[in-house]
């Protein structure tokens, strides 16, 4: 009896206790305050922001993708892709939004009118991830097949197949030249690629899946999350390891704030003794499966209370706001402010 009873304390303080570092109190720092909270009727999969900052896609499980105007938040278009939408991005113009599917596809839609514009095929099994090149002429997309493949946008023809990784892709970002790509996939490892198509280096340091990745506005940067529960900073120009940060729990999101002075990961709420109590008694708490980290030395300046797992990060162009996605069925909005 004594021996189960020290177990189950055990677990309660596990359970109870904050994963990670703690929250930094000096320095600037950046608070959050919950503005909105949006219901889907399928867990959220991806948020993410036009390039002229007026509109906000969200997509989720059951294929609904939602079209919010910035200065209102109203839902100015609601899309279906069928079978389910994991990831979107809007083109370079924001009249146009790309979205990836379960069913292999990414589908291109006008927004002028909500309809459908063309189908990007070439896998037959999920797509997690997609992103538009900064001039606006490739789609880039990959998932479950473990390739990345590379349309050009206008004109037609078969997508350049970048082959490497041995498992799925779970992330592929564009570098703000246009000229390299990085994925990050279940192998363990980021790849670097130029646009062409040719490997340039693989990064190796995490010990699970690299699940986030995204490049710093200024280029020089790469900041990569896993499963092994790290936040990782590397050189972008040769890949060279710069920082690792323990955030006590799995990290799925990674993204810089527009004037990369921080970045906003997204993961789960709980390490992995918590959750399981959690489940067990509904205790530990809320859990924040977001955190905000100062770039320019990695350090804890916002802890985000979310319930479970949240899947997908993303800033605001004007840096004022954060759109977060949480696996209990739930965006949420937070407005940002500076405070020291």
């Amino acid at each position: 009896m004594r021996t189960v009873t020290i177990v189950a304390l055990s677990l309660v303080l596990a359970a109870c206790g904050s994963a990670g570092p703690k929250e930094a109190l000096t320095g600037p720092r950046l608070g959050a305050s919950l503005a909105a909270i949006w219901p889907t009727s399928a867990p959220p999969r991806q948020a993410a922001f036009s390039r002229d900052g007026k509109l906000v896609a969200l997509s989720d499980a059951s294929g609904t993708i939602a079209i919010r105007d910035v200065g209102t938040w109203k839902i100015v278009h609601q899309l279906h892709h069928p079978g389910g939408a994991t990831s979107v991005a809007f083109d370079k113009d924001g009249l146009g939004l790309f979205s990836g599917g379960y069913d292999g596809t990414v589908r291109r839609w006008d927004l002028r009118d909500g309809r459908l514009d063309r189908t990007f095929s070439g896998s037959q099994r999920p797509v997690w991830t997609t992103d538009v090149s900064p001039d606006g002429k490739l789609l880039a997309a990959a998932g479950e097949d473990a390739i990345v493949r590379i349309w050009k946008i206008e004109g037609g023809g078969r997508p350049a197949e970048l082959r490497g990784h041995t498992r799925n892709i779970w992330e592929v970002r564009f570098s703000p030249d246009g000229k390299r790509l990085a994925s990050g996939g279940f192998d363990d490892t980021v790849r670097l690629w130029d646009v062409s198509g040719r490997p340039l280096k693989t990064l190796t340091g995490h010990r699970q899946a690299v699940v986030g990745l995204d490049f710093s506005p200024d280029g020089r940067l790469l900041v990569t999350g896993g499963d092994d529960s790290t936040i990782r900073y590397w050189r972008a120009s040769d890949g060279a390891p710069l920082r690792t940060i323990d955030n006590g729990t799995h990290v799925d999101k990674v993204a810089f704030s527009p004037d990369g002075r921080w970045i906003a990961s997204g993961g789960h709420p709980r390490g992995t003794v918590g959750e399981v109590w959690h489940q067990l008694t509904g205790g530990g708490g809320e859990g924040d499966a977001v955190r905000i980290w100062r770039t320019s030395d990695g350090a804890l300046v916002a802890r985000l209370p979310h319930p479970d797992d949240a899947p997908s990060v993303a800033f605001s162009r004007d840096g004022r706001w954060l759109v977060t996605s949480g696996e209990d069925d739930r965006f949420r909005l937070w407005r940002l402010s500076p405070r020291r």
